[in-house]
């Protein structure tokens, strides 16, 4: 099934690497027109040259800035008139356990995992209904949603939460047209765990080779799979599928061992 989006306006944050980035590309080959954003300008700036033959334009914004969602969708609307879609892929992933847990940490996780996406989701919807035009959103979110580690506490409640927002805006627009759907994404090999795992957690440049061992494809999944399902449901032939969270893990939920 082709997933096509073209001529589809649509906003992507996180999309300087990563997920993101790989939702980028992909819409990209897929027809839409891009607003891309990002906290790292520079990076966001080489992925946006890359895509700016088929319409791509960056805008740089700190999603825990408060004025960030209002920002990115007047630019994106100041660029193609509308919005027509929004992937919400940014995030952090920074540890926290019940005993080692700060406010501090708290409000940043949940501002950039939770505030902004609902914000944006509020931003996007208000346009699609004022036009008449229905849209779809798709949230990035996380395995760990279901329960989590006990040092990603703090995370999961975020992903928790956007999951609870992904369903609560898709029973409330449905009869608009307005589909928003969420991927629960598993344990997937970005630049950005990558940091995490061998520099912040300390485990070295082996980290993959060994976590590799225990998932049960030998591998863990890719940017690019990630990506193939958030344009799948960006598109028309995931309709009329709204308020989902799909599970894109190797692991089953619920199933022993």
């Amino acid at each position: 099934m082709d997933a096509r989006i073209d001529g589809k306006a649509i906003i992507i944050t996180g999309a300087a690497r990563g997920i993101g980035a790989a939702i980028a590309r992909q819409a990209a080959a897929s027809g839409a027109q891009l607003l891309l954003t990002d906290r790292d300008g520079p990076a966001l700036e080489q992925i946006a040259r890359e895509l700016a033959a088929g319409g791509a334009a960056s805008h740089a914004a700190d999603l825990t800035d408060r004025a960030a969602p209002g920002s990115i969708a007047g630019a994106c609307i100041a660029r193609f008139g509308r919005i027509d879609g929004l992937v919400n892929a940014a995030g952090l992933t920074d540890r926290a356990s019940f005993l080692d847990g700060t406010q501090a940490t708290w409000d940043r996780l949940f501002d950039v995992n939770t505030r902004a996406p609902f914000f944006l989701m509020q931003a996007a919807i208000t346009d699609m209904r004022a036009r008449g035009a229905g849209g779809t959103i798709v949230n990035i979110q996380s395995v760990n949603a279901h329960c989590g580690a006990p040092d990603l506490a703090i995370y999961s409640a975020t992903k928790g939460a956007l999951q609870t927002l992904t369903r609560n805006a898709a029973h409330a627009h449905m009869a608009e047209r307005i589909r928003v759907n969420g991927i629960n994404l598993g344990w997937a090999a970005t630049e950005s765990e990558d940091h995490m795992q061998s520099v912040v957690l300390g485990k070295g440049p082996a980290w993959r080779t060994e976590a590799e061992k225990t998932m049960p494809l030998g591998r863990l999944i890719t940017p690019v799979e990630a990506a193939r399902l958030a344009v799948y449901l960006l598109s028309d032939a995931s309709a009329p599928m709204s308020g989902a969270s799909i599970d894109l893990e190797q692991k089953v939920p619920g199933a022993p061992g």
